[in-house]
This record gives C-alpha cells, structure tokens and sequence, in this order.
C-alpha cells in the first residue's frame, strides 16, 4: 500500500538513481535540465527555485520498503481550478507491480478531494508507451490541442500527447 508525503530533499538521492539512460531521463524531464545524468544536488538545486512558489510542489509515493516513485503537482493558472502533474516516475526495479497507477490514483484522489479541483491535466511524450497505458488506465483521456508541444530531445523532435482527467 502506498502513501504520498511532500518531496524532501533527501528524496533525491533515491529518485536520480531510477534514470538508467539519457533516453529514459529526457522522458522524465524534456529539456528541463541541462545535462544527463543530473545528481541529488542538481535536483534539489532545480526544486528550490519554487521553493517559494505556493502553486508547484513535490510530492513522494512510499511505502513499507521506502520510496518508490515521484510527481510534481502544479496549478497551470490563478484559477486554482485544474492540477497539472509533471516529473512522474516510479523505481524502475519496482515497475509493474502497479505503484504507478496507485500513485496515480492516490494523486488524483488527493487533487480532486482535497485541494478541489476540476481538472487534472499532464503531458507526455508519444515514445513514452508505457507511461501513457498508466495514465489512460487511471482514466486520463487524450486531449487534442491545436498547437502541439514538441521539444529538441536527442537530436530528435518529439512530440507531446495531452491528456486530462475531469471530475
């Protein structure tokens, strides 16, 4: 069974030893950091610069074995009335034992009963298969945009999938 605490910055050290290659860490982050792989300290030192942003926090999945996956949540506007969840992951030695779709549940739950909202939207990479199966087994639903958000990666242009829960 897991529970959800807000990120500590002792989590770092666990969450930056999931991301096996640069492939899997652009998944995860898009160009948000500067190079791979990033270390405990380039994580914190990234999530510090919202410390004092009441409208983005981290949040941790763990359980009895200790910390198992990672979220952001995020208001996306001064509506308050939509969560956007970024930086999902889960242990990759701990994956398919379905603690990405009960961290997922755990934070939609928390989003729609506690903080209120109507909406809960994230975006993902279309390369990122396994993660969209998880979200679209939570009931998230594509959204299609007309402008498609699409990044550098790798030498690459890839392309992101919209997706969005409502109450």
């Amino acid at each position: 069974m897991l529970r959800l605490r807000p990120y500590k910055a002792c989590d770092a050290e666990i969450i930056t030893k999931w991301i096996k290659n640069e492939y899997a860490f652009r998944q995860w982050s898009a160009d948000r950091y500067e190079k791979y792989p990033i270390t405990s300290n380039d994580m914190n030192l990234y999530y510090d610069r919202d410390k004092n942003n009441k409208n983005i926090w981290g949040m941790t999945a763990f359980n009895d074995i200790g910390v198992v996956g990672h979220f952001t949540m995020r208001f996306p506007n001064n509506t308050y009335d939509e969560i956007r969840l970024g930086f999902v992951i889960v242990d990759d030695n701990e994956r398919r034992k379905g603690y990405g779709k009960e961290m997922l549940s755990l934070a939609i739950q928390y989003a729609f009963d506690f903080i209120k909202v109507n909406k809960i939207s994230l975006g993902v990479f279309e390369n990122n298969t396994a993660a969209i199966k998880c979200y679209k087994s939570c009931g998230f639903k594509e959204v299609k945009l007309k402008n498609v958000e699409s990044y550098q990666c790798m030498g690459e242009i890839w392309n992101c999938i919209e997706m969005e829960l409502t109450k």
